[in-house]
């Protein structure tokens, strides 16, 4: 059987007990008899491994979707350093 937290509301005692997880119903503090409820803790979660991110988010869509962009094609491409001086970028 697991073993749960309680947390009374009056005395704030923390307790554990151990009961059956079909078990239904409050618990009562050891100590004065109040009304206690169940304490939660977070769960550690280590992602740990190459590749982790690489296979577990979207893919980008891609960047070449085929549309004119409104800037103009870099000249050194094509006319090679020299234009790099008339290139709007440049400036």
């Amino acid at each position: 059987m697991p073993a749960y937290d309680y947390r009374c509301t009056d005395c704030a005692e923390t307790f554990e007990v151990t009961r059956p997880m079909s078990a239904k119903g409050d618990e009562s503090c050891p100590s004065c008899g109040a009304v206690a409820t169940k304490v939660y803790f977070p769960v550690g979660v280590a992602f740990k491994g190459s590749g982790f991110y690489n296979t577990d988010n979207r893919s980008h869509p891609k960047e070449d979707s085929g549309e004119k962009s409104d800037t103009p094609a870099c000249p050194a491409k094509t006319e090679g350093p020299s234009a790099c001086s008339e290139c709007a970028a440049a400036k």
